[in-house]
């Protein structure tokens, strides 16, 4: 899990032994986290058991700003109201992974709740002092902006860094904490506050930074199709999350279960090595697809992703809505029809030459002859008249024809 180190000696006796505080910041761009903040969330989690303390800090004051590491050009300013949103929404989700009660308790903690009750003199006087603009220029994450003479960075961005060392300061001073960790992109921020640490206090404290991931093709890790996997089950549902995971190509498929689940490590090397010989199974794929759900969305959640997953292969559709039938049947061709047909009947033949799924009726009557015609996979025996009571959910009915040529109707 680990990229890059402050001083490795130390942070060796400091994991070695126990009660140390680490923390991680998350700013609130969004109402929730994705995938991709899973390695930092999860890597507090593991200090956690191992007796150490984790800290979360949520961002409402850097949130405002927006960090310029990684980005080729200016975020869009969130407001206020929205900022605060998002900071409770994070709240919520955080508090899942890891335990706010017991000896070395989790806490959470927001930027907002130091920084915003200073003034702009007080923030010159006692932060900006201890840093030179030729330090500052240095940063890699402020370089490359400056050498894009398209975007730049404002003086906003700029400031970010400061923002971010005063952080790891007041979490110093009030919880003594001696460790940050971030994304590899986070370096030139977690050393700064080192730097001011040092400066302010006489005290070495270290930063830990953890890769950020792409799959083996060379893909940013944790988009599918362009859109992120969000850990918020609204905006993307534990089916869909399962199966972001079942999908991971064999070659990635033994780093992930190492990174993203709590199994032992010979554990994985055996399912690994079993995996080898069946890969058309994808067994290790749904052992990872199953841990990091049931981390994300508890053993409910997994358990509707399996079933969702049954239905695509065949179990008969029941207790399903809307969305979550679209989600499972994302990339089946569907037809809309006037719900007023259902009121007297759309015969199964025409409905099947209508989707497309047969040529002519001659063909649809052939093919429920001889047993291959379902209605959410159920086997349909006749040619019967599909109503109301036939409906897979609230508005979309299902229609296949052999073992996986599925076509939707959606009544409207």
């Amino acid at each position: 899990m680990i990229e890059q180190v402050s001083n490795e000696e130390a942070l060796d006796r400091l994991f070695a032994s126990s009660g140390a505080a680490v923390y991680v910041g998350f700013d609130p761009t969004a109402d929730s986290l994705h995938v991709g903040h899973l390695l930092p969330v999860l890597l507090l989690s593991r200090l956690q058991r191992m007796g150490h303390r984790p800290i979360v800090l949520v961002g409402g004051a850097t949130g405002m700003i927006g960090d310029p590491s990684g980005k080729g050009s200016e975020r869009i300013l969130l407001t206020p109201e929205t900022v605060a949103r998002n900071v409770e929404a994070m709240r919520r989700q955080l508090s899942k992974f890891m335990s706010f009660e017991g000896p070395n308790a989790a806490i959470m903690v927001d930027n907002g709740d130091w920084i915003r009750p200073m003034s702009h003199l007080e923030w010159l006087r006692d932060v900006g002092k201890y840093f030179t603009v030729n330090y500052m220029l240095a940063k890699e994450s402020v370089r490359r902006r400056l050498e894009d003479r398209e975007h730049g960075i404002s003086y906003t961005e700029f400031s970010y860094m400061l923002l971010q060392a005063y952080d790891f300061l007041h979490l110093f001073d009030q919880y003594g904490c001696t460790v940050q960790a971030g994304g590899s992109d986070q370096w030139g921020n977690i050393t700064a506050g080192i730097d001011l640490v040092r400066k302010v206090r006489a005290r070495e404290v270290y930063g830990v930074t953890l890769p950020l991931l792409s799959t083996s093709s060379g893909e940013k890790f944790g988009k599918s199709e362009g859109n992120a996997i969000w850990l918020d089950p609204e905006r993307t549902t534990p089916y869909r999350f399962y199966q972001f995971w079942v999908r991971t190509d064999d070659v990635d498929v033994e780093r992930y279960l190492k990174l993203f689940t709590f199994e032992d490590v010979q554990s994985i090397v055996e399912v690994c090595a079993a995996h080898d010989k069946h890969r058309e199974r994808r067994e290790a794929q749904k052992l990872l697809a199953a841990r990091v759900t049931e981390i994300v969305h508890g053993k409910d959640g997994l358990d509707q992703a399996v079933r969702a997953s049954e239905f695509l292969f065949g179990k008969e559709l029941s207790g399903l809505n809307d969305k979550e039938l679209s989600e499972i049947f994302a990339d089946v061709p569907s037809l809309g029809m006037p719900r007023r047909i259902l009121a007297l009947g759309l015969k199964l033949i025409d409905a099947l030459v209508q989707v497309g799924a047969c040529a002519t009726k001659g063909e649809a009557t052939r093919l429920i002859k001889s047993g291959g015609v379902y209605v959410n996979n159920r086997r349909a025996s006749s040619d019967v008249l599909l109503t109301e009571a036939d409906m897979a959910s609230e508005s979309t009915l299902v229609l296949r024809t052999g073992k996986k040529n599925y076509h939707l109707i959606r009544f409207e």
